[in-house]
């Protein structure tokens, strides 16, 4: 039987422990409050971005708060020594990769401050992470997918910071810079991986290998009444099946989801001329040296946002909030599907580079010039003639103008090559050999000298750029030069190969690298070594030393050769008196005309244009290490 006072004390205990739980649910109920958990940028009502030491700071906070839901990684160092940093969300403490992909979860990378004076991206996730795993309010966004967020990539430029960084841009107060701090575009990088940044960023994408990427931007251009646009492939060198996904669910949905939170929605705009809309928007695909491109290679899905420049920071910060999360809405719906996707993607991939003749693969796509109707959401504008520029000067006002316009809305490819079943590069070009082993490629490395009849290519001597582009001078084989920016690398693509597949034997040392396509990313690989790709190392000028000429005769001894020449060879001799008559450059030059006798010599290098490179039909016969 118990004693009334114990009784008593038992019902008083209780009771202060029950206050205690109450009082404790409450403040944590309170610190979890949104205006606890302001966003610096939220703080200064969208006046200011915070500097990178202010982001790190905000990240860590959220951490320690939900320590089970957010993981920071360090991935890398900048230029400068900052650590580059990822925010890993997950509902139930799950952070590791291949546990994720086995669970068919799908994995979201959000990248921010590529252009670090774009840094919009960088605030709407703040407030994605903290609605995520502190408010609570977007729980729901990590139902199925787990989401690692990049707050800026481009840190050293971002702490180039001031308030003239953007001319076109409309706040905050002061912004980062848009390159690196030894002045490269991150967003020109991809392939060449130039910069320690992306060497960090393709060790983090190779580890989590996401599922879908976003890359968060601001646009330049025109003035339009849409303050959130999007770009995301789903032309023909997109998997099929992902790409009717895009377009049957992915962007229906954010498009109705993003226009209910109350901000205009479109695909991205830009002219084929900005001074009339009514030409239309045309379209186009984003070489590999882009992010969105890049992705394409790597069998996953990428979507540009570009947030308009010329809307207040509010509005823009908010926009990409809720683009965001209905994408993230849509892919936690229908995580199964992208995560088969994907992986019947990788499964395609493999099997083409398992062949000894494997699938065509696109090198480049342009638009077919088919076009729909588009209602384009515009401001009514004036054109007059400047007298400062002395070109035609628009005024935008912001009376609304809505017009239908065409747009583009097909490409096809213009340029594709056969898989070979491998590829193999000789030692002495490390440089190359180091670019795709930073792309986390499979490589086995031979264990002897190999000769053998290989299928390579042989190149004319290309046009280098005149102006470095990303700290080089870019090489093509086509009569307009080198592709630098969208249009251009539409132009290039149509036209016809210039390099020539040829049979010959060739001596590769112990130590050379072959590269088997039976591999996820072996598009990766093939864009980087056809040498007529885009983006290909010969391209980026890895290879400009095969088309230099190191020996040649002297005047007085080719004029002898050249006269013996043509006293044994008639047809030599008739084919170099018609160049004289219908080459006027070659007649002019003393010493084109000698060195037409001296390439018909056998004093003449061979190697001379012969990309090094080999496409295998087969591996067998290579003496190779055993992995």
């Amino acid at each position: 039987m118990t004693k009334p006072y114990s009784l008593l004390l038992s019902l008083l205990l209780y009771a202060s422990s029950t206050a205690a739980q109450i009082s404790e649910a409450a403040a944590q109920n309170t610190n979890r409050s949104p205006q606890n958990w302001a966003t610096p940028a939220e703080a200064s009502n969208y006046g200011a971005t915070p500097r990178y030491d202010a982001t790190m700071a905000y990240v860590r906070r959220l951490q320690q708060a939900a320590p089970r839901q957010l993981k920071i990684e360090v991935f890398g160092k900048t230029g400068e020594g900052r650590d580059l940093i990822a925010v890993i969300a997950s509902k139930d403490g799950a952070f590791d990769p291949a546990a994720l992909h086995r669970a068919n979860r799908p994995i979201v990378l959000l990248q921010n401050a590529i252009h670090a004076g774009e840094m919009d991206g960088k605030d709407s996730c703040l407030a994605l992470l903290r609605d995520m795993v502190i408010t609570k309010t977007q729980a729901g966004l990590l139902d199925q997918a787990v989401v690692v967020v990049i707050p800026i990539y481009n840190a050293d430029g971002h702490e180039r910071f001031g308030p003239y960084n953007r001319i076109n841009q409309n706040g905050p107060e002061q912004m980062g810079w848009r390159t690196t701090a030894v002045n490269l575009n991150l967003n020109r990088d991809y392939m060449k991986t130039d910069a320690v940044e992306t060497r960090a960023f393709l060790r983090l994408w190779t580890r989590w290998l996401p599922d879908f990427f976003v890359d968060n931007h601001v646009t330049d251009g025109a003035d339009f009444q849409y303050d959130t646009t999007y770009n995301i492939s789903t032309g023909p060198d997109v998997f099929p099946p992902l790409a009717a996904w895009i377009e049957k669910s992915l962007l229906p949905y954010t498009e109705q989801s993003v226009t209910r939170a109350g901000h205009v929605i479109g695909p991205y705009i830009a002219f084929a001329d900005e001074s009339d809309p009514g030409k239309g928007i045309p379209i186009f695909q984003d070489l590999p040296r882009f992010s969105t491109g890049f992705t394409i290679l790597e069998n996953r899905p990428g979507m540009l946002v570009e947030m308009h420049m010329l809307k207040d920071y509010k509005t823009r910060v908010t926009g990409n909030y809720e683009i965001l999360r209905a994408m993230l809405e849509v892919i936690n719906r229908d995580a199964d599907q992208l995560v088969r996707f994907n992986r019947d993607n990788d499964a395609a991939t493999i099997a083409a580079g398992r062949s000894a003749n494997g699938a065509n693969v696109s090198l480049a796509v342009a638009p077919t010039g088919k076009t729909g109707p588009f209602l384009f959401r515009g401001f009514k504008f004036e054109r007059s003639l400047s007298e400062v520029s002395g070109n035609i000067r628009i005024e935008y006002s912001k009376e609304a103008a809505n017009i239908t316009i065409p747009r583009q809305n097909e490409l096809a490819t213009t340029r594709a090559v056969q898989m070979p079943r491998a590829y193999i590069i000789p030692a002495e070009w490390a440089s190359v050999i180091d670019v795709l082993a930073v792309h986390g490629l499979n490589m086995m490395k031979t264990t002897g000298s190999w000769t053998s009849q290989v299928e390579l290519y042989r190149c004319p001597k290309p046009r280098w750029l005149e102006r470095p582009f990303e700290g080089r001078h870019l090489a093509s084989f086509e009569s307009g030069g080198a592709a630098t920016d969208f249009a251009a690398s539409t132009a290039a693509s149509k036209s016809a190969a210039a390099c020539k597949t040829v049979r010959e034997s060739i001596t590769y040392p112990a130590g050379s690298m072959v590269i088997p396509m039976d591999q996820r990313a072996a598009k990766v690989a093939l864009h980087f070594l056809e040498p007529e790709a885009p983006d290909s190392a010969v391209t980026w000028g890895f290879f400009d030393a095969i088309f230099e000429q190191k020996e040649y005769g002297e005047g007085y001894v080719m004029e002898k050769v050249a006269r013996e020449m043509m006293a044994k060879d008639a047809q030599l001799k008739k084919e170099f008196e018609e160049k004289l008559v219908n080459d006027k450059e070659f007649a002019a030059s003393p010493a084109e005309r000698l060195n037409f006798f001296f390439r018909r010599s056998p004093y003449w290098d061979t190697q001379l244009g012969l990309y090094p490179v080999g496409r295998l039909s087969t591996l067998d016969g290579i003496p190779l290490e055993k992995n």
